[in-house]
C-alpha cells in the first residue's frame, strides 16, 4: 500500500510505460499530441512546487520549445496534504483529464528517488510518478535550473536591459544566472551550435568578500552567528535585515526589530530612510556577486537577474551602485563593462522553465 506522504493513488495499478527523462529516455511512447496547423503538439502539465506555492499550468511544446504556456493556477501547499491532492485539485478546476505528460520543478536537490522539498512537508517519489499521477512521460528539474531553461528560450520581450550594452546576448556562449529571493539561486546556460546546456550550481554558498567598511561591519556582525558566512546570508531577502541593523549600528541608532518582508516593503516606499539605504546597500553587494560569478563562470555573452526580488527592485538596480560594483573587477572592468545585464520579467519563469526543459529532453535532436 502507496503511503500518504508520497504522491498518493490516482491510477489503477503501474503503466506499462513511464519515462524519466532523468534516465536518458526519450521515445515518443505516451505523448499526448494533437494537431494544429498541421502540426503535431504536446500538451503537458507544467508545474512549479515552491514552499508556500504550487503553480499548475498546461503548456504545448514541440521540437525542442515551449509553443504555449497556458494561465497559471496557484494553489497554497498548506491547504493540500501532498502533491497529489493538488494534482487533483488543478484537474478538478481544469474540468477535464490531464495530459499524460508532465514537466515539475522543484524548490530543493532533485537527484534522488525520494525527493524532499525545501520548506515543504511535500514528498514526491520518481518511481510512483507516472502510476500516481497517470502520467507516461515527466521531467524534474530544480527551479533554478527551470530559471535557466526559462532563460535559454524566452523571447527579448521578456528580459529588461540593467547595464552594459543595451543589446541582444550573443547567440553562443555563456550565460551566468543570479536570483535573490529566500536564498540565492546561482546557474548558468551554456549555448553553442543551437543547442544549450543549463548547469544549476550552488554558487550561493561561496564566501562573502566585502569590498568596503560597512560591508566588513556586516561581515563581522554575522560571523557572530556563522562560522563561515556564504554571499546569500547578504544578498538574499532575509540579508537585508542584517543590512539595515548594520547601518543602525553603524549610526548609533536604536531602531526597532522588523522582518524582512516589512523592511523591503518600508524601504522600496521609502517611508524609511535607513531601510531605504539598507535597499541600496543590498543592490551594491548584488553587482559584486554578479560580476565575481560572472567571472567564475565565464558569462561573457550575458548575465540574468532572475526571481521575484529582482522584479521588485528593478528601479532600485538602475538608480543604486549595482553596474558600478558590477563593472568593478579591477584589469578586467572594460571587459565587464562589454557584458550585457538584464532582468528576467517572463511572469511565469518557473513554469515556462519547467515545459522548456520538458521540451528539450524529449525533442531534442528529433
Amino acid at each position: 500500500r502507496t503511503s500518504p506522504d508520497a504522491l498518493g493513488a490516482i491510477g489503477n495499478g503501474t503503466r506499462a510505460v513511464c519515462n524519466d527523462a532523468r534516465d536518458g529516455r526519450r521515445s515518443g511512447k505516451g505523448r499526448v499530441s494533437h494537431a494544429r496547423g498541421g502540426r503535431a503538439m504536446t500538451a503537458i502539465v507544467a508545474v512549479d512546487i515552491g514552499g508556500t506555492h504550487a503553480r499548475f499550468a498546461l503548456a504545448e511544446v514541440d521540437a525542442g520549445k515551449v509553443i504555449k504556456l497556458g494561465e497559471a493556477v496557484t494553489l497554497k501547499t498548506a491547504e493540500h496534504a501532498s502533491f497529489q491532492t493538488a494534482w487533483q485539485e488543478f484537474q478538478r478546476m481544469n474540468g477535464a483529464p490531464l495530459p499524460r505528460a508532465t514537466a515539475i520543478a522543484i524548490a530543493g536537490p532533485v537527484d534522488a528517488d525520494v525527493i524532499k522539498l525545501t520548506n515543504n512537508p511535500w514528498i514526491i517519489r520518481r518511481s510512483m510518478v507516472c502510476e500516481k499521477l497517470n502520467v507516461d512521460t515527466f521531467v524534474i528539474v530544480n527551479d533554478f535550473g527551470a530559471v535557466g531553461h526559462a532563460v535559454a528560450q524566452a523571447g527579448p520581450e521578456h528580459f529588461h536591459h540593467l547595464t552594459g550594452p543595451d543589446q541582444a546576448f550573443a547567440p553562443e556562449g555563456t550565460l551566468s544566472i543570479i536570483g535573490p529571493g529566500t536564498g540565492l539561486g546561482v546557474a548558468h546556460v551554456s549555448r553553442t551550435g543551437g543547442a544549450y546546456h543549463v548547469q544549476a550550481t550552488e554558487g550561493g554558498h561561496i564566501d562573502f568578500a566585502p569590498l568596503d567598511a560597512i560591508e566588513d561591519a556586516v561581515l563581522a556582525r554575522l560571523r557572530k552567528r556563522y562560522r563561515r558566512v556564504s554571499i546569500e546570508r547578504v544578498v538574499s531577502g532575509p540579508g537585508l535585515v542584517d543590512l539595515y541593523e548594520t547601518l543602525a549600528a553603524i549610526e548609533g541608532r536604536a531602531v526597532q526589530q522588523y522582518d524582512d518582508k516589512t523592511l523591503w516593503q518600508m524601504g522600496m516606499s521609502g517611508e524609511d530612510s535607513l531601510a531605504a539605504a539598507a535597499v541600496d546597500r543590498f543592490c551594491l553587494s548584488l553587482g559584486s556577486v554578479a560580476g565575481d560569478i560572472t567571472l567564475a563562470q565565464g558569462g561573457f555573452a550575458g548575465v540574468v537577474i532572475a526571481g521575484g526580488l529582482g522584479l521588485r527592485i528593478k528601479d532600485s538596480l538602475v538608480r543604486s551602485g549595482f553596474a558600478e560594483r558590477f563593472r568593478a573587477k579591477g584589469r578586467f572592468e572594460g571587459l565587464m563593462a562589454s557584458i550585457p545585464v538584464k532582468l528576467i520579467t517572463h511572469p511565469q519563469p518557473g513554469l515556462f522553465g519547467a515545459a522548456a526543459a520538458y521540451a528539450q529532453q524529449y525533442f531534442e535532436k528529433e
